[in-house]
């Protein structure tokens, strides 16, 4: 059976949703992609590169604990790396807002 191909980010997000559903995972992540923001104004506010040097550590970082402990499961990272991306930061601010929640209603 061949593998789905997305056509966009509106048709990714819910499947990158069903790979994100253990609650550590998701503190993890939210905690990972908080520290890249992090390290993004840092840098850019003080004009150190270190800053942006240690962001995909952090995120991926992060992320790839929560899902090869937690969801264990491979990131979606490795087959749509910018749907991935994109996707992190919906769920960061989906979480931070309150639209989605950490624990996940099954």
């Amino acid at each position: 059976m061949p593998e789905k191909q997305f056509k966009s980010l509106k048709e990714f997000y819910p499947y990158y949703l069903t790979e994100h559903t253990n609650t550590t995972s998701r503190i993890l992540h939210f905690i990972g992609t908080g520290l890249v923001a992090l390290a993004f104004f840092t840098g850019f506010l003080f004009h150190n590169w270190h800053f942006f040097l240690a962001m995909p550590v952090l995120g991926y970082g992060f992320a790839w604990v929560g899902h090869f402990f937690f969801e264990k499961n491979k990131p979606a990272t490795f087959k749509y790396p910018c749907y991935s991306l994109a996707s992190d930061f919906i769920l960061f601010y989906d979480l931070l807002t309150g639209k989605q929640g950490f624990v996940v209603k099954k």
